[in-house]
């Protein structure tokens, strides 16, 4: 059996499919506002777990089901029950996992906005490579409304947004609504659309970034995040580390080849990222 080939259980509340090197993802509880249950997070990191070792993924579009939520967060009838919102008090690496990022996956991460996002479904839009928008959708953050401290995704949030809109959303909870067309300009979401264009559009770039080098692609992902990181000096400096890396690689050869040749690219592909 390939890689590509082995199944995975998302769960009845995920939807998972890969065509043409673009899985989808998709949260599939559009009666519950796309809220993330326990079961939910253990599916999405199996989710997490195959894009990581299948070569055949070379990008990846995050939505939700429905055209009114993407995600409201946690499913706080299920915090209410257990006392908790994640497993337990282990590490942040251990806890959580929602995203690409905080799952240390370098394949790029294409989040089609379709509705409403709120609390913990902003892991989701922070942690993306780029964001493209339904026209009309709200962005919102509600921790502290329910007594819950904003965090991980408002720091996100911060390197993504003006400070003063960041606290904005954190501190003025479920009564500051930042509507797409704000979040456009403001830099959070990359692409606005029609609704009935969202998924298309998002096809579309992750269709021509499953075309470029994995290699090259997921080398220079790791390149421009660490800008977000790392000072401007320590940023160029691990950038070119990475760039020398990719000097050893076949890509590196074939891309120029290719070019000269007036062929399409035969590119070798890694088996995890």
């Amino acid at each position: 059996m390939t890689t590509t080939d082995q199944p995975v259980d998302p769960g009845p509340h995920l939807l998972f499919e890969i065509d043409d090197h673009v899985a989808t993802i998709t949260l599939n509880r559009p009666e519950k506002g796309n809220a993330l249950s326990p079961a939910m997070a253990a599916g999405i990191q199996r989710i997490w777990d195959r894009v990581r070792i299948d070569p055949g993924i070379r990008c990846v579009i995050i939505t939700g089901a429905g055209d009114r939520h993407l995600c409201t967060g946690a499913d706080l009838d299920a915090v209410a029950e257990s006392g908790r919102v994640s497993g337990g008090y282990g590490p942040i690496t251990h806890e959580v996992r929602y995203s690409s990022r905080q799952c240390d996956i370098w394949k790029p991460v294409i989040c089609a906005v379709n509705g409403t996002v709120a609390g913990g479904g902003l892991h989701f839009v922070v942690d993306a490579d780029i964001v493209v928008a339904s026209k009309g959708v709200t962005f919102l953050d509600t921790h502290v409304n329910v007594g819950m401290v904003g965090a991980i995704e408002n720091i996100g949030l911060a390197k993504r947004l003006p400070l003063g809109t960041a606290l904005r959303m954190t501190l003025q909870g479920r009564n500051y609504r930042l509507t797409a067309e704000r979040a456009f300009q403001l830099g959070l979401v990359d692409e606005l659309t029609e609704p009935e264009d969202l998924m298309s559009t998002a096809r579309a770039i992750a269709g021509d970034i499953a075309l470029n080098s994995p290699t090259a692609v997921s080398l220079s992902q790791r390149a421009v995040w660490s800008s977000v990181e790392l000072p401007y000096s320590h940023a160029v400096e691990y950038g070119y580390a990475l760039l020398r890396m990719n000097w050893m690689h076949p890509d590196f050869k074939e891309g120029p080849r290719a070019f000269a040749e007036r062929r399409t690219p035969n590119w070798t592909v890694d088996t995890a990222q």
